[in-house]
């Protein structure tokens, strides 16, 4: 087992690497989705909600929410021996989008995680990149394969050009995450490529 990390580690420092944010609005799962892809055990800095933060975080449509990110997630994915993405979970609430900025610093891309049940909740993470000029796409995060709103009505309330991926997603399974990275990856790959 040791020589399967050693090889691994080998490769990574071979390998591109590339930050990658995970994104969106209060509860979406950009948490869920760092943790099931990550290949190391995440990062994370999670607290308990309290009363504290009663009427300044809404848990609409969040009963079962007891925790919340307070800076960021990291994990990391090798996604074959020549590309490995650095993965930074953005928090969710308002008053912690002051370290997006710096989150942001250096990223090539990000996806933007909506839950369709509070699909209001992904508008500032959209205008947010638009903003920058960083690439995105959005996953339609499926709890419980609950999709209220198919992949056209999503572009039309996010009013998002043609060009900007939108595919459902399950952030707690591996590979459904794993795709929307490659997704992203793809998606940065064609913005950014210059005509030969």
């Amino acid at each position: 087992m040791a020589s399967v990390r050693s090889d691994r580690t080998r490769a990574s420092l071979d390998a591109t690497t590339i930050k990658i944010l995970v994104s969106g609005g209060f509860g979406v799962g950009k948490t869920t989705m760092v943790g099931a892809v990550s290949e190391i055990p995440p990062l994370r800095t999670e607290e308990t909600i309290t009363e504290a933060s009663a009427g300044t975080d809404d848990l609409t449509g969040l009963a079962d929410k007891s925790t919340t990110t307070v800076a960021l997630d990291f994990g990391r994915i090798t996604i074959n021996t020549d590309l490995v993405l650095y993965l930074f979970g953005t928090p969710g609430q308002d008053r912690f989008w002051f370290m997006w900025d710096e989150l942001a610093e250096g990223a090539l891309g990000a996806v933007v995680l909506a839950d369709t049940r509070r699909l209001d909740n992904c508008f500032a993470a959209v205008d947010f990149f638009e903003r920058r000029g960083i690439p995105f796409v959005i996953g339609l995060n499926c709890f419980d394969g609950v999709q209220l709103y198919g992949v056209d009505e999503v572009r039309t309330a996010l009013d998002l050009p043609a060009a900007v991926p939108v595919h459902p997603c399950d952030a707690r399974d591996r590979e459904s995450a794993k795709e929307m990275l490659i997704e992203l990856v793809s998606h940065v790959v064609s913005t950014t490529a210059v005509p030969g």
